[in-house]
């Protein structure tokens, strides 16, 4: 079975999900276009997305266009839900980047084409808009080729611009520009070159040359139209199974598919969205790495979601019983993929949200954590001190969002304090701590030592061994690694350590007693619970003698502003701490690249427009985390705190002064 996998992507406005629909209605499976602005579009199917005319969720549709199966996914274009564009990009054979032919070439698009080029992901470009008053579409094929790749080739001829009656015609073999398509096809086809340079150039061969070229991601077509009214969207749609790859299948192969979305049914029930690659799965088959076992499917198929009881290769489906499935995880079979298909940059934001009526925390709560489920990059934190809960979020308007589905889907109401950072630590040197089993002040029957040092950056946390894997059963290795793993959620400073090469230094237990009429004696004997309640205590004591360093999110940003705006734009990334990296001179304008912490970006974002007439053009991404260059506060924690050891063996109970 060909299939293709198709992402649909652009900007905000740029008139991605109107070009969803209008394939959905050239390909025959609607009967008529839905409207952004009118809230009836088949994709956007959340009361948010139809009021704010956004696309917040990802969603799926599917048709076929010459025998080829062409799984459709329109993904959000505001920055705020880049994590839901690239959970999306990960399964994807092919994508059509949309662009304005008014607006040109905005932020998000700069960082969809790089998500694009770093996932190797074949790409078409549809200048869209063209009807629109305004329409330079021969400008922004210039800006596709000056500010995101070089290797793009023009399909055909726009007419009437910036009209109402603006059309799309492609090129036919008499009007083909010969010189321009051999210029980027023949950097890399140098047959092709020299059969141009000798005269023996035929269309066909260079239409050959960029279907091979095109589905390899090598080069880049472009079509102009508009998703309003229809124009040359047809074209677009006959170009896809030729321009994109469309793979066979195996559906006779081992099942491999992958959960790229999670959502709740209308029983509150969990659904995954699983794109299989291979085989089939099939209602009851059982997942090996799980007691779950599929209850029902659905597979899109002409625009709907059909119920089966199978799905095969090539086809996307909903997929019920799967409890405790998440994103991104695996179904069948795991195949070889790049590390990079779910590459996410952490949330660098978080706000504390807060019930309307206190009476509907716990709602609120379960809400928040459901929402967790379909988005593994939402990170909560409940504080119950405090009675606060945090999360965590790439944007501002990612809390609407939130506060919507809370208030449609559980019935909450909610408002949120200011957004704040989220920092992490970086131990600075070496540490080590022990406690023996029976020697006081340790109050454990465990014996544990530690040793913590600096790892390399990017490298996460580990935990090593220095002592015999048989020197103490397997469950208590597991309980000092569990608690090292929870204990570093919350360093010297509050924030979590990363970066942290944990040694398991020393080692102690004592075995199951019991008494001479046979019962056990747990005062005699060590249990999991020991080794899991010391080992904060041994981790933080090591830790503090390593020291750590609290280091703040930087974004790497791009910054494209009028020549005659230079100086006050260096004076305004002066002020909100950004560091210019490099500048770049362009015809009337001047690209600005460098560093500017998270904390700032806002800022940074609401004051340019101001500074540069409304001409400056900012894209920014998360790029690291570096050493604070301010004083940062403490985060306040929510585990009990094992630097008060006092405090500490207080809540657990185990204080005896």
């Amino acid at each position: 079975m060909q299939s293709l996998n198709l992402g649909v992507v652009a900007h905000v406005d740029a008139g991605k999900t109107s070009l969803t629909e209008r394939l959905l209605f050239e390909a025959g499976v609607i009967d008529a276009v839905g409207r952004v602005d009118d809230g009836s579009t088949r994709t956007d199917s959340l009361t948010l997305e139809q009021q704010r005319g956004i696309t917040i969720r990802s969603a799926v549709a599917s048709f076929s266009v010459a025998g080829t199966t062409v799984n459709l996914v329109d993904t959000p274009g505001h920055s705020d839900f880049i994590a839901e564009v690239e959970r999306a990009l990960g399964v994807l054979d092919g994508a059509v980047l949309v662009v304005s032919a008014v607006e040109g070439v905005q932020a998000q698009t700069r960082v969809l084409m790089r998500a694009l080029q770093r996932l190797k992901i074949p790409t078409l470009f549809f200048v869209n808009k063209i009807d629109r008053s305004g329409a330079e579409p021969d400008r922004v094929v210039q800006e596709i080729t000056e500010r995101l790749t070089p290797d793009v080739v023009v399909l055909g001829r726009t007419h009437d611009a910036g009209r109402p009656a603006a059309t799309y015609a492609p090129y036919d073999d008499a009007a083909l520009p010969v010189d321009a398509w051999a210029d980027v096809l023949g950097r890399r086809g140098e047959r092709l070159l020299e059969a141009y340079v000798a005269g023996r150039l035929t269309s066909a061969r260079l239409r050959n040359a960029l279907a091979e070229q095109s589905t390899a991601g090598h080069v880049h077509p472009v079509l102009t139209g508009s998703a309003i009214t229809g124009a040359g969207v047809p074209d677009l749609l006959a170009a896809l199974p030729t321009l994109l790859p469309s793979p066979t299948r195996d559906e006779r192969g081992p099942l491999h598919g992958r959960v790229f979305k999670v959502e709740r049914g209308s029983a509150r029930e969990r659904v995954a969205y699983v794109d299989v690659r291979s085989g089939t799965l099939n209602v009851r088959d059982r997942m090996p790495s799980s007691a779950s076992k599929v209850t029902a499917i659905r597979v899109f198929h002409d625009g709907v979601a059909e119920p089966r009881s199978r799905a095969a290769a090539g086809e996307v489906a909903q997929v019920w019983g799967l409890s405790d499935v998440r994103i991104g995880d695996e179904i069948g079979a795991v195949a070889p993929c790049s590390d990079e298909a779910f590459h996410f940059a952490p949330p660098s934001l978080e706000t504390v949200v807060d019930p309307v009526d206190d009476g509907d925390r716990g709602a609120m709560y379960a809400g928040l954590s459901e929402l967790a489920e379909q988005d593994p990059l939402i990170g909560l934190r409940q504080d119950d001190v405090r009675s606060e809960i945090a999360v965590s979020l790439y944007g501002e308007v990612q809390k609407e969002v939130i506060a919507s589905m809370l208030a449609t889907d559980y019935g909450v109401d909610v408002t949120f304090r200011e957004t704040t950072t989220i920092c992490i630590e970086r131990p600075t040197g070496t540490g080590a701590a022990y406690e023996v089993i029976a020697v006081p002040p340790n109050p454990f029957l465990a014996t544990v030592g530690l040793r913590v040092e600096r790892a390399p950056v990017g490298s996460g946390n580990r935990v090593e061994l220095e002592v015999e894997l048989g020197s103490m059963p397997p469950a208590f290795f597991t309980a000092v690694e569990q608690a090292v793993e929870e204990t570093l959620r919350e360093g010297l400073r509050g924030w979590a350590v990363t970066d942290c090469l944990v040694t398991v230094t020393h080692s102690g237990y004592w075995a199951r007693q019991s008494h001479s009429h046979g019962s056990f004696d747990a005062s005699m004997s060590s249990t999991a619970g020991d080794f899991r309640q010391l080992t904060p205590l041994v981790l933080m004591d090591a830790l503090r003698g390593a020291g750590t360093v609290v280091c703040e999110p930087l974004h790497r940003f791009e910054v494209e502003i009028p020549e005659d705006c230079l100086g006050v734009t260096l004076a305004l990334l002066s002020q909100v701490r950004a560091v210019p990296l490099g500048t770049r001179p362009r015809e009337s304008s001047f690209l600005l690249c460098g560093d500017v912490p998270a904390a700032q970006v806002h800022a940074l974002q609401q004051r340019l427009p101001s500074t540069t007439r409304g001409e400056g053009v900012l894209v920014t991404a998360f790029d690291r985390y570096e050493p604070a260059r301010v004083e940062i506060a403490d985060r306040a924690r929510v585990q009990p705190n094992p630097l008060d050891r006092r405090g500490y063996l207080t809540t657990l109970g185990r204080w005896h002064g």
